[in-house]
């Protein structure tokens, strides 16, 4: 029998705390996700300029900051690339599980506040049968932190 990577490692179901938004886990506490970047919700935004938009959310705490006080660039370059598998199950083709971030170009315009709830809002540019190419910004109520552009490639899983 073979195993199912959306059912076996992972959670992505309506958030509680969060109405119209859904939680984005893994369930291994132990993994990167979830020590790392703590709590991530995400929803689609079905208006987009372009069509849909994917929108991870996490919301910054201590551990996140840098010596300056702001968010550390190393969290927001993570959010960037959990959210290029967010947006891959969400509008994409559904499934995000064995694959791997091939590219990903950032460009830093903004310090992220740790007060505010951080958000990387992406759209797809185009699918294939093995690639995704993702392009989005990080923002916070309105505040620009990053735009970005990312390849994704979807990878078999293994027996």
């Amino acid at each position: 029998m073979r195993w199912h990577w959306q059912t076996t490692f992972f959670e992505h179901g309506p958030d509680p705390d969060n109405p119209g938004w859904n939680h984005w886990n893994l369930k291994d506490e132990t993994l990167f996700n979830n020590v790392v970047m703590g709590k991530l919700i995400t929803r689609v935004d079905p208006d987009g300029p372009n069509g849909p938009r994917a929108r991870l959310r996490m919301f910054p705490e201590r551990r996140h900051l840098n010596l300056q006080g702001i968010i550390h660039g190393a969290v927001t370059l993570a959010l960037i690339d959990i959210s290029l598998f967010v947006t891959m199950h969400t509008i994409g083709s559904g499934n995000a599980g064995p694959s791997v971030t091939l590219e990903l170009s950032t460009q830093f315009v903004g310090g992220g506040d740790p007060t505010q709830p951080m958000d990387a809002v992406t759209e797809i540019v185009r699918e294939t049968g093995k690639l995704v190419f993702v392009r989005g910004l990080v923002e916070q109520d309105g505040n620009l932190v990053a735009s970005f552009s990312g390849i994704v490639r979807k990878m078999q899983p293994r027996p």
